[in-house]
């Protein structure tokens, strides 16, 4: 007599061909300072790491040359560029540029003003998040174009890498945006990423899966 089969619970693998993707937020940037805005790049906020930034960057840097991976993106804005640079000075990696993974434009609230105005408690900041959308701040970009950008730099990546794990330095509206399209959640259910917090997705073609959130386990220290 044949005896049944057996099957044991196995650790979480990707299908084949799928990708990995680590959604890093950059560390902390500069201060925003009232009627002193941030340079813009393109029209959009970019400021450096602050010192705090800077040692943040350190400690992920830490975490992710013990984890591994086959791949580095960052956006156009300088903050993921430094964010990236220990990785790249241990591993002499080379970075690839991905644009649309950059942070959502803000509209007239460029250049640091969205930190004043959640701080004052605008009330077009508190609708931000009663309304589930960015573009109710003026000239802000639009929600379907922010999620087919960030579909389209998310799909891009995982084309080049299958069967790999990638890291990309990216933004917290963006990160919170490919989380939201993984997990078909509200659109700003993931916005809270804390700087140089690792999120992370398995992109199986249209398939995408939400495999962890906001890890900041390296920053205990």
């Amino acid at each position: 007599m044949t005896p049944p089969r057996r099957f044991s619970q196995e650790h979480f693998k990707g299908p084949p061909g799928s990708t990995e993707i680590l959604l890093v937020r950059h560390g902390a940037s500069a201060d925003a300072v009232e009627g002193e805005p941030f340079e813009l790049l393109e029209g959009q906020g970019d400021p450096p790491l602050s010192e705090m930034g800077q040692r943040q960057a350190e400690l992920v840097a830490d975490r992710l040359v013990r984890e591994g991976f086959d791949a580095l993106y960052v956006t156009t804005l300088r903050r993921t560029v430094e964010t990236a640079a220990p990785l790249v000075e241990r591993l002499g990696l080379t970075v690839t540029v991905e644009p649309d993974l950059r942070e959502i434009f803000l509209g007239e609230w460029e250049g640091g003003v969205l930190r004043q105005k959640f701080t004052d408690r605008d009330p077009l900041a508190l609708r931000v998040f009663e309304e589930q959308r960015w573009d109710v701040i003026p000239g802000a970009e639009p929600a379907k174009e922010f999620s087919a950008r960030i579909r389209a730099g998310i799909t891009r990546i995982a084309a080049a890498h299958p069967d790999q794990r990638v890291v990309a330095i990216s933004h917290g509206g963006a990160i919170g945006e490919a989380l939201a399209q993984a997990a078909k959640s509200a659109p700003l259910a993931f916005s809270a990423a804390d700087n140089t917090s690792i999120s992370r997705i398995i992109v199986d073609g249209d398939r995408w899966l939400v495999r962890g959130f906001n890890d900041i386990s390296h920053l205990a220290a």
